[in-house]
């Protein structure tokens, strides 16, 4: 998968697509309107959009945890269990269990026992830079490095696509800028596909090769954008008048999707 990454979007195998969706809730609330997507092998995908427009629902839908009212959503190949990973916009550690234990989680509810999995657990942390942290408990991290844990628990079974609801969010923005280059790093080690949701322009520009704007009520996409600057990014990318053009044309998107808004 990490060579499907090096081919232009456009040509790298599918992974999934969304035909038409809609998603209305009770009270007639439409969250989606005929929302189509295609996500490519390697791909780094943003959802960028006001509040409200329906990423975390497109998200929600990807992940099988709630139904299209119209549409479908069809993976290429099917959908087995080691497909997907998730990240929501708060770690859901739990408590009483050490880091290891928590990266662990999927293989558990599996029926896998710690032992036989051990080698996989202590490599996903050594990959986010947690395996000297195995033994500790969630309340003896920081927030940057809850995430790390939560980022290392999905990304352990090898997934073919990663979900990343606003991930970052509420971090500090020193912590957020570390963990964006963190990511990008951590993807093309494992070379998985991720659809990321962001509030933030600069940071989808950053981390994306393409981002999808989207309008609210109802939620639907207005424009596509690509990232055609390579990877890997760094500060210099940051800094660069490339970045600041692109951060201009997506913010310019933006706005004209919040003024889109039915």
């Amino acid at each position: 998968m990490a060579a499907c990454a090096q081919l232009p979007p456009g040509q790298r195998p599918r992974v999934l697509q969304m035909e038409e969706v809609d998603k209305s809730f009770a009270g007639g609330v439409m969250a989606l309107r005929a929302m189509s997507l295609a996500v490519n092998e390697g791909d780094f995908v943003s959802l960028l959009g006001p509040s409200g427009c329906g990423k975390s629902t497109a998200l929600r839908l990807i992940a099988g945890l709630a139904d299209p009212s119209r549409g479908r959503i069809r993976w290429e190949g099917g959908k087995g269990e080691n497909d997907l990973g998730v990240v929501f916009q708060e770690p859901t550690l739990m408590p009483w269990a050490t880091v290891a234990q928590n990266v662990w989680l999927p293989f558990r509810l599996r029926g896998q026992s710690y032992a036989a999995v051990r080698d996989e657990v202590l490599e996903a942390l050594k990959l986010v830079g947690l395996e000297k942290f195995q033994n500790s408990y969630p309340r003896e991290l920081s927030g940057g490095m809850k995430m790390r844990v939560s980022i290392a628990r999905a990304m352990v079974t090898h997934p073919r696509l990663i979900l990343m609801d606003e991930p970052f969010a509420a971090l500090d923005e020193i912590t957020r800028f570390k963990l964006n280059n963190d990511l990008l790093q951590l993807k093309a080690r494992i070379g998985c596909t991720v659809i990321f949701v962001t509030h933030s322009v600069f940071e989808s520009v950053f981390l994306s090769d393409r981002i999808v704007v989207m309008a609210a009520r109802p939620g639907r996409v207005i424009r596509e954008l690509s990232i055609d600057a390579p990877y890997p990014r760094d500060e210099e990318f940051r800094t660069s008048a490339d970045y600041a053009a692109w951060c201009r044309e997506t913010s310019g998107a933006l706005h004209a999707a919040m003024g889109e808004a039915a």
